[in-house]
């Protein structure tokens, strides 16, 4: 197909077609038998030409240039065309390069949907694209790259204007979308309006971005908003330059301020919740000449509905707090930023004073209000820093690790609560759960609870995962060595109900010898599974973790492990497992990581399991798991038996003991004393019972002999023992009292029976000691050693003094 191209010498217009950049010529250009690889069309002229292949679009660019002055002749304001008509299609650029006075502005007014600035480097939907330069002397400032559909709907400038409009061959656009119009001196170097409706926001850059902002310059944004709509502002991006003179700042004229212009700088928090229309300018400074440095901004204006209770405030009371900072922002703040044009939440610590994130301090109390249709979107995350650098004062301290109560009562859910406890190297940490108690997050045991505790343990050379805890387990007690950092994660909006029981507390205490040390005391009804920290990357080397497992005492405990060996290979050092009862004479077991882990067994008192790990070789990490479980003591089969018979051959020894000493009683003599006619004998210890007194007396004088000494020969005869030897009495010639002596020793008693051995001190009597004791008669003419002293005599020697003439005594 051929194409004819005709330009008349009035509109000032150049056509010129050539190669894209970078691409061969296998296509090119044939005019009557010429045939080029570049197509230049001047005014006046009129020309036809064909192409060598059928797909030119694929090789080939239109470039229409118009220039238009302003400065000798009248401008041509008013709508834009397209001009020449009948172009072939390719990509092609339309270009107005319009010369104008300084002392004059010219407009440029965009029809709807109006226009949207993109970043450089950024690309077009539709692949039609506005390009603005302002143009003074021979100075060329971009203002900015376009697309349609935005809000963008005038850009007046200073001077000349060289705008640029990017069609794609396959997009019949017959209209250039915007006018030119002629107005008075502007006094800077470009204003660009933007009319916002609805809920919506709009990114916007300073001219020449990401390079620098002509230098000493000054520019507006004119931002129409609704009435009825909030507005606010935030820079997401600047840099200054380095001033000589002046100071780069940002004023905003607000309609009703009594302080306009509102005078910002660039690194402060931007004015929001703006009611209505508004105007921001970026004033820049003298910069200095050896190093000028960049001045640049991209920001983002927001314009959304009032809040139904964009007046009601939250008391947000820190006053009391130490070391907390809360922050409150997006959902996904740290890991997701949300795009310019995602419906902004934002938080507000006075009613101009707005941002995405609000950070706030402890020592201070404030009301806080929202900018958000849905506070769910909103989260906060918080942190707490506990230190202690001397033992001496913080020892007996427990502080409480719960979330304060100025946080759990706003209307926003609590992401993140983190505790960083500090010490030296010499204190170490020590955290409690005494009635909720923790479990631990297993693959077989996991939590299903609103929050969760992550702890970790470190220092500047490693870090050890403790692990992730819930509560409502049977961990009463840890103890860690190092700065240890505890992170209370929540999974639903049921932690603000569920956080009056929050019961973890945390003490400074001395030095431990592990790592870490649990104490651990299961529910008996439940199956208990412990992991080693660091369970996914293994437990770091020359680490030691201890368990003390509390086993009740009517129960019995049964260990296992989920492997059989530790699965390990040691590059130096060795790995042991040590598991001991808490009794005495307990016997400790070890194993090895080249040896088989114990098997299942059962265990009665409370015990140590402990883990030491070396240095492992390459790709071999050590993590072990272990379970306990509880069962009532059952006492064996056996044992009954065994008790039993034990019961019964103790009661028959019982018996038989009993019908001996009855038939002793029958045939032996009672405990034979040698016996003064002159004594008066009466109860021992009754003082004044005695009618003389103890000098005049001879109550002192008697002698008790034990039947193995009056007996002596016959048990020789019995059992062939030697007879022991009799004691001789000798009188007492000591000074004497008035009170009767004391009993005789517990080793004469007739109940109790005592080793010859044994040297133990007499107990004394008491008043009320009723035991009786036996005296007997010797008759004169009867022997000591008689042989048949077990037969004769038997009415005389065996008759109790006590007991037939007992109160002769008293009476008399």
């Amino acid at each position: 197909a051929s194409f004819t191209i005709s330009l008349h010498k009035a509109d000032n217009t150049t056509v010129t077609i050539k190669l894209k950049p970078g691409l061969s010529p296998n296509c090119r250009i044939r005019m009557k038998y010429v045939i080029m690889s570049e197509l230049k069309i001047k005014p006046g002229e009129n020309v036809t030409f064909t192409f060598t292949c059928s797909t030119p679009e694929k090789y080939f660019i239109t470039e229409i240039q118009k220039n238009i002055d302003c400065v000798s002749g009248p401008c041509p304001f008013g709508d834009v065309h397209l001009y020449p008509p009948g172009l072939p299609r390719l990509n092609r650029t339309y270009i107005w390069d319009v010369k104008a006075s300084t002392k004059a502005g010219l407009e440029l007014k965009f029809s709807t949907p109006w226009l949207r600035q993109i970043e450089p480097g950024e690309t077009c939907p539709d692949s039609v694209s506005y390009n603005i330069n302002s143009s003074i002397d021979k100075t060329t400032v971009s203002i900015g790259t376009f697309c349609r559909n935005g809000s963008v709907s005038r850009v007046k400038l200073l001077g000349g204007v060289v705008m640029s409009l990017h069609l794609p061959w396959h997009l019949p656009l017959t209209t250039s979308g915007f006018n030119i119009a002629n107005r008075s001196s502007i006094k800077r170097l470009c204003i660009i309006e933007s009319i916002l409706k609805g809920e919506s926001s709009i990114t916007l850059m300073s001219p020449n971005y990401p390079l620098g902002f002509p230098e000493d310059e000054l520019m507006t944004w004119q931002f129409v908003i609704p009435p009825n709509m909030r507005a606010s502002v935030f820079f997401h991006n600047y840099s200054l330059s380095n001033c000589e003179r002046k100071e780069e700042r940002v004023e905003y004229y607000i309609p009703g301020s009594p302080s306009n212009p509102e005078v910002f700088k660039l690194s402060d928090s931007q004015p929001a919740n703006i009611a209505g229309s508004f105007n921001m300018s970026l004033q820049g400074c003298d910069q200095d000449a050896q190093n000028p440095g960049i001045l640049r901004l991209l920001f983002q204006v927001v314009v959304q509905h009032p809040q139904v209770d964009e007046n009601v405030t939250h008391l947000v009371d820190l006053s009391k707090e130490r070391n907390v900072t809360v922050t409150i922002h997006l959902e996904g703040w740290l890991s997701h930023i949300p795009l310019m044009s995602e419906p902004m939440c934002l938080i507000c610590k006075d009613p101009r004073t707005c941002d995405r994130v609000l950070t706030l301090t402890s020592g201070a109390v404030y009301r806080i209000s929202f900018l958000c249709k849905d506070l769910s979107r909103l989260r906060i995350t918080a942190e707490k820093v506990i230190g202690c650098m001397d033992i001496r004062w913080c020892q007996r301290k427990i502080y409480s690790l719960s979330v304060p109560k100025a946080i759990t009562r706003l209307p926003i859910r609590l992401h993140k609560f983190i505790w960083k406890l500090l010490a030296t190297d010499l204190i170490n940490v020590e955290i409690t759960s005494p009635s909720l108690k923790l479990q631990q997050d297993v693959l077989e045991q996991r939590c299903n609870t609103s929050y969760s505790y992550s702890i970790v343990s470190a220092t500047p050379e490693t870090e050890l995962n403790v692990g992730v805890f819930c509560p409502g387990g049977y961990i009463e007690k840890i103890q860690m060595r190092n700065n240890i950092t505890i992170s209370l994660k929540t999974f639903s909006k049921g932690f603000i109900n569920e956080s009056i029981p929050q019961d973890l507390k945390m003490s400074f205490v001395p030095h431990i010898k592990d790592e870490c040390t649990f104490t651990v005391s299961p529910n008996p009804k439940a199956k208990v599974y412990l992991e080693t920290p660091n369970s996914r990357y293994g437990l770091p080397p020359y680490v030691s973790i201890s368990w003390f497992i509390v086993v009740p005492s009517k129960q019995t405990a049964r260990l296992g492990f989920s492997k059989d060996r530790m699965g390990i290979a040691c590059e130096t050092g060795r790995a042991y497992i040590n598991i001991k009862e808490e009794t005495l004479g307990a016997e400790e077991i070890v194993r090895r990581e080249d040896e088989l882990l114990p098997q299942p067994r059962n265990m009665h008192h409370n015990f140590w399991v402990n883990v030491s790990n070396c240095r492992p070789v390459d790709k071999t990490q050590l993590t072990l798991q272990f379970w306990v479980t509880f069962a009532d003591k059952q006492i064996d089969l056996g044992i009954i038996l065994a008790v039993v018979a034990g019961a019964g051959v103790l009661t028959a020894i019982g018996l038989t003991v009993c019908c001996v000493k009855k038939k002793k009683k029958k045939t032996q003599n009672p405990m034979v004393g040698v016996y003064n006619s002159n004594v008066n004998t009466q109860m021992p210890g009754k003082k004044g019972l005695f009618g003389k007194g103890r000098q005049n007396n001879e109550s002192h004088v008697y002698a008790v002999i034990d039947d193995a000494v009056v007996y002596g020969h016959l048990l020789k005869e019995s059992n062939g023992s030697v007879a022991p030897e009799v004691d001789v009495y000798r009188p007492f010639d000591g000074p004497t009292g008035s009170l009767p002596p004391s009993p005789p020793p517990f080793s004469f008693r007739k109940d109790i029976k005592r080793s010859s051995n044994t040297e133990e001190e007499p107990l004394p009597l008491t008043d009320t000691d009723q035991d009786t004791y036996t005296f007997a008669h010797q008759k004169s003419g009867q022997s000591e050693d008689s042989g048949d002293a077990d037969k004769k005599d038997k009415g005389d020697t065996s008759m109790p003094l006590l007991e037939n003439k007992e109160w002769d005594g008293l009476v008399e």
